[in-house]
């Protein structure tokens, strides 16, 4: 297969107790025979934490392994790491491919939190505080949402003791039950949702790749645009790497095999017009 390799991923979520990932080196297999590659948001948590000084360690760690790689990386921002960069999209292949974290997809950020309606207040202060004309744009809707999430702290994610740890995530995302039935609305509308963003925004998209709700997809939108969400680095669902070559898309399942993720199975390909 003959062309330059692009490669995204998302949704690391380096240091977080719930990533599979505990050493930066799992994902050196991913770096081979790519010639550029996109973190697509929650690489790891920026935000306030009981720890900042581990935080920013963890960021250096970070920005260290990817500059170190070989290759061009770019850094995406996401909910969980507002800051990590100053670029919250990528349009490859002349725009026909929109790359963005998805987390502006929805009002509340994380629609199956505790704080969404809290989150969704604040969303809306920041777009209408925005200058005149720029809160319908897609980058004025990214600068608030970012704006927003680096205010919230990190809740479960930096607690270190594992009963603990446990404890606060079920707090935050499966309790009560009925969240549950959030959550699921969520994962089912991310095909819409991706496909509605690029028509407002990116018209000439033909393949939306996001990530956020931690739940791998990929589907062809009644529209004809192709939606791929590509999971996340954590339990239990796993991950997908996003490949564009040669005029092709392709989702492909990322497998941990031998301590390090390596690309897999093709699950889904999608060539562009």
């Amino acid at each position: 297969m003959a062309g330059p390799l692009t490669r995204v991923i998302s949704d690391v979520h380096f240091a977080d107790r719930s990533s599979r990932v505990r050493s930066l080196g799992q994902l050196d297999p991913l770096l081979e025979g790519v010639s550029a590659l996109v973190m697509n948001g929650d690489t790891l948590d920026t935000r306030m934490g009981k720890r900042p000084q581990w935080t920013e360690e963890r960021r250096q760690e970070v920005l260290a392994y990817f500059r170190s790689a070989g290759i061009p990386v770019t850094l995406l921002t996401g909910n969980h790491d507002p800051d990590i960069s100053a670029v919250h999209s990528e349009e490859l292949e002349g725009g026909r491919v929109f790359v963005t974290h998805g987390d502006v997809m929805f009002d509340d950020i994380v629609p199956w939190s505790t704080e969404a309606s809290r989150i969704r207040a604040r969303i809306a202060e920041a777009l209408s505080s925005l200058p005149a004309g720029t809160a319908g744009t897609f980058e004025g809707r990214v600068a608030a949402f970012r704006r927003v999430a680096a205010a919230l702290p990190q809740r479960h994610q930096s607690e270190r003791n594992f009963f603990k740890y446990a404890a606060r995530l079920a707090g935050d995302t499966v309790w009560p039950p009925t969240r549950a039935l959030t959550i699921l609305r969520a994962w089912r509308s991310v095909p819409s949702l991706a496909a509605a963003l690029a028509a407002e925004h990116r018209p000439r998209a033909q393949v939306v790749v996001v990530g956020h709700t931690h739940k791998p997809g990929a589907w062809k939108t009644p529209g004809g645009t192709a939606v791929i969400n590509s999971g996340a680095f954590c339990v239990p669902f796993g991950a997908y790497a996003v490949d564009i070559r040669g005029g092709v898309v392709r989702a492909v399942r990322l497998e941990a095999r031998r301590g390090s993720y390596r690309p897999g199975r093709v699950v889904a390909e999608y060539p562009l017009s």
